[in-house]
C-alpha cells in the first residue's frame, strides 16, 4: 500500500484544515490508519487513528474535541479534519498504516505517506 498525504498549509489560529491520505492498493479491514505529527526538534507523536474495518477512532488528548478522523472506503482515503487550530499544532503531519494493536507507536507502522506541513500562525 502506498499512501499520499495532502492538505497542509498555512492557517491562522482558530482556523481549520482538512488533511487527506489516499491509499493505492487494497487496505485490509484489519488495518489501522493513523496520523502522526512531528514538530521541529520534537519526536513524532500520535495524533489520531481509525480502524479501517469497523471505523473505531482514537485520539491524542491534545487534539480530542478539535480533530476528527474519518475514512471513505470507496475512495480509499482517510481524512483528518482539524478545527480550532493552535500554534502548537504546527508540525509536519504523516499518515500511516499498521496492522498492529499498538497503533499509537509510530514504529509499529509499515507504510507511511510523505509528510504534509501544517503551519498555524498566532
Amino acid at each position: 500500500v502506498q499512501l499520499q498525504a495532502s492538505g497542509g498549509g498555512l492557517v491562522q489560529a482558530g482556523g481549520s484544515l482538512r488533511l487527506s491520505c489516499a491509499a493505492s492498493g487494497r487496505v485490509y479491514s484489519s488495518s489501522v490508519m493513523g496520523w502522526f505529527r512531528q514538530a521541529p526538534g520534537k519526536e513524532r507523536e500520535f495524533v489520531a487513528a481509525i480502524r479501517w474495518g469497523v471505523g473505531n477512532t482514537y485520539y491524542a488528548d491534545s487534539v480530542k474535541g478539535r480533530f476528527t478522523i474519518s475514512r471513505d472506503k470507496g475512495e480509499n482515503t482517510v481524512y483528518l479534519q482539524m478545527n480550532s487550530l493552535k500554534s502548537e499544532d504546527t508540525a509536519v503531519y504523516y499518515c500511516g498504516r499498521t496492522s498492529s494493536s499498538s497503533f499509537k507507536i509510530w514504529g509499529e507502522y509499515t507504510n507511511w505517506g510523505q509528510g504534509t506541513l501544517v503551519t498555524v500562525s498566532s
